[in-house]
């Protein structure tokens, strides 16, 4: 068996096509992690989708800020917002298994035998991974409880709390658990959070740095897959980091990882392309602002 990690999709199938296609994935002994961001932005969301509902037994999943954007539109907690490809998900004849399947997913995967984490956005340098593991899991629980997923869905949105407190209760608590997890580029040295900041890792605001870059970060002895940072363009120095949003949708390339191995596959397929680089990000501004 071989496993191999793949960057933010948004919606673009054929470029995963393509690089499955070139390794030879077989679904029946291979293994596809995805760090989130499978739809949206790009061209075919709804196809997107349905390819990997239908292999899913052979995928392991975390949820990216516009998976979460997708069930709070569909469950009626958030509207459509300009450049989201989203809408014919939500009247598709089968969105009820894809979205029930979707909600199901992790906000975070550890894998022992590789001292491997996968994770959309980061961990923050105060989390260890126990705590990292346990506070994903309030979130995963909301999302899978039909009760409290409404209640989830419409408090996620918004910045603040900015920094984790062991003393935070109800939707604060999972709005910041969740805003690390799938938001987070860069961060304070007590774990405060800009989520302003899109750019490289040279555009950090004052006494700000990427999540990565703290020497005390409690994630060090472990190897970390995340994606969400376009600007990055799947480079990262840091070791026991692999970045590999390399901005397919946005111009880019979509980057496949083999994990045993380390080996890199890049696929480039410009019908997939859009014209210009993000100005914003699903769920990356609070309501009182220019929401997603």
């Amino acid at each position: 068996m071989t496993v191999y990690a793949v960057g933010d999709l948004q919606g673009c199938l054929q470029p995963l096509q393509c690089l499955l296609k070139e390794v030879a994935f077989d679904p029946t002994k291979d293994r596809l992690w995805l760090v989130g961001d499978l739809v949206n932005r790009g061209p075919q969301s709804l196809e997107t989708l349905r390819f990997l509902y239908a292999m899913r037994d052979s995928l392991t999943c975390v949820l990216g800020n516009h998976d979460l954007h997708l069930l709070a539109v569909a469950h009626n907690r958030e509207r459509l917002k300009k450049g989201d490809t989203l809408q014919e998900i939500l009247d598709a004849p089968d969105r009820d298994d894809l979205l029930n399947w979707l909600r199901q997913q992790k906000l975070l995967h550890y894998d022992a035998e590789r001292n491997t984490l996968l994770v959309h956005a980061g961990i923050p340098p105060q989390w260890t991974l126990s705590k990292a593991l346990k506070r994903a899991a309030e979130v995963e629980d909301a999302l899978r409880d039909d009760t409290r997923l409404p209640l989830f869905l419409d408090g996620m949105y918004g910045n603040q709390p900015n920094r984790w407190d062991k003393d935070l209760q109800g939707i604060a608590r999972l709005r910041v658990i969740t805003n690390y997890l799938t938001r987070m580029r860069f961060c304070s040295a007590d774990g405060s959070l800009d989520l302003k900041s899109k750019e490289g890792v040279d555009s950090a605001p004052a006494g700000f740095a990427p999540w990565f870059s703290y020497e005390n970060r409690k994630t060090r002895s472990h190897k970390i897959i995340f994606g969400h940072w376009a600007a990055l363009e799947g480079r990262c120095t840091q070791p026991n980091l692999f970045a590999l949003d390399s901005g397919c949708v946005w111009g880019g390339a979509m980057t496949l990882l083999n994990l045993d191995s380390g080996a890199k596959h890049l696929c480039h397929c410009h019908e997939q392309r859009r014209p210009a680089a993000p100005t914003t990000t699903t769920h990356e501004q609070p309501r009182s602002e220019a929401s997603p």
